[in-house]
């Protein structure tokens, strides 16, 4: 349910059974989507360690989630990293073919021109 107007809304999402109000300038699907993804790692929490003290669910699902961006983070540093490295491989062979290929004809042709 989305109630509000212009950009600062509510959006109620239910989590493990409990209903929440979440103000958002954004798109609620958006927190819908958050909520859904939520929901379903405290259950698989719950069903995966026979808890039911929601606090250590939800805190248990918080690591799992804090996880899974620590690595997507790690993981994109290194392509950063890879993205990095190849363009400056790429970068150092275009200057070379340009030099080669471009310059020293140009080079060789006004030293021709000026004999």
């Amino acid at each position: 349910m989305v109630e509000g107007e212009g950009g600062n809304r509510s959006v109620r999402v239910e989590i493990y059974g409990q209903p929440y109000s979440i103000r958002t300038e954004g798109q609620s699907e958006h927190i819908f989507a958050l909520a859904e993804m939520v929901d379903r790692r405290m259950a698989e929490i719950a069903r995966q360690t026979l808890t039911v003290d929601s606090l250590k669910v939800a805190i248990l699902a918080a690591l799992h989630i804090a996880e899974e961006l620590h690595n997507t983070r790690q993981q994109l540093e290194e392509i950063d990293r890879d993205i990095a490295e190849r363009s400056s491989r790429v970068t150092a062979e275009l200057e070379q073919f340009l030099k080669r290929h471009i310059l020293e004809p140009i080079e060789q042709d006004d030293q021709n021109r000026e004999r």
